[in-house]
């Protein structure tokens, strides 16, 4: 039985997770992950992905520990040492969350339940979460476990609170709600009921904006890790520039000369009173 499902509002791509009766991911998800991420890049149509669960009250609970349990016992009888000097190689959930991370489209995370574990981390490789109010946990705690987070959550929970923030939650395998998560700046909204209804009114807004120029901002933001300031400040006057001469910039731009607009968007200003 499939676990992702994908379908289309207007220029929204939706991609559903399910697998009954723990929300458990596995290799399976991995795989129908890498195929669902192809399809919503090479549509057209599809300007904003939004990742969310289809069952009530959970996103993805977290990896089968079980399966990692099979994975690290056939390793131990291999005799297998592992060393920082000598890298493994990327895996399949890398390579998709990385993908996420590099695509010019925007990605959602709509958590609508409890995310741990590698659950986590792909709401973490998103540009956006949006979480559901409620009892659910969220977080990073394989250190309960005798592991750590192995899918990106170091690197990226980090960049996101900071190093103290992290340390506190990954050393302790702390779990937090959902309002300690947007308290943090993990999470952009915290919504009480329709959490998916939030996100498609972000995910309209961003739809509506010039393609080129979110995936430009997107580039510039994403990659400002993996760059030196010089190269990134580089990389921003030369996208700008691309953006100055495109057919979209150039319309805008003289709406706004024209007095015909303002720079502020009434349309986000109504979403955040909301």
């Amino acid at each position: 039985m499939a676990q992702l499902t994908i379908d289309r509002q207007d220029n929204i791509g939706i991609i559903r997770f399910s697998n009954p009766p723990l929300g458990f991911m596995d290799g399976e998800t991995e795989s129908e992950l890498d195929a669902a991420l192809t399809e919503v890049e090479v549509d057209p149509e599809i300007r904003v992905v939004i990742i969310t669960g289809a069952d009530n009250d959970v996103f993805i609970r977290h990896y089968d520990v079980g399966v990692l349990y099979e994975r690290s016992k056939a390793m131990a009888e291999r005799g297998l040492k592992f060393d920082p000097t000598r890298p493994v190689p990327e895996s399949l959930i890398h390579k998709c969350y990385r993908r996420i991370e590099a695509m010019g489209k925007p990605f959602i995370a709509v958590i609508n339940g409890s995310a741990m574990g590698g659950g986590f981390e792909l709401a973490l490789a998103c540009d956006i979460r949006i979480v559901k109010d409620g009892p659910y946990d969220l977080g990073l705690p394989e250190v309960n476990l005798g592991i750590l987070p192995g899918a990106g959550g170091t690197q990226r929970l980090t960049g996101l609170v900071g190093k103290a923030k992290a340390l506190d939650l990954m050393l302790l395998g702390r779990t937090m709600t959902p309002r300690e998560a947007t308290d943090l700046g993990l999470a952009s909204y915290c919504v009480k009921e329709n959490v998916l209804e939030k996100a498609l009114e972000v995910a309209a807004l961003l739809a509506s904006r010039s393609p080129r120029a979110v995936s430009h901002i997107k580039d510039l933001i994403q990659g400002v890790n993996n760059r030196s300031a010089e190269d990134g400040f580089a990389r921003e006057r030369t996208l700008f520039c691309d953006l100055m001469v495109d057919e979209r910039g150039l319309e805008e731009m003289r709406k706004m000369a024209a007095g015909e607009r303002d720079i502020r968007d009434p349309a986000l200003a109504q979403l955040k009173r909301n």
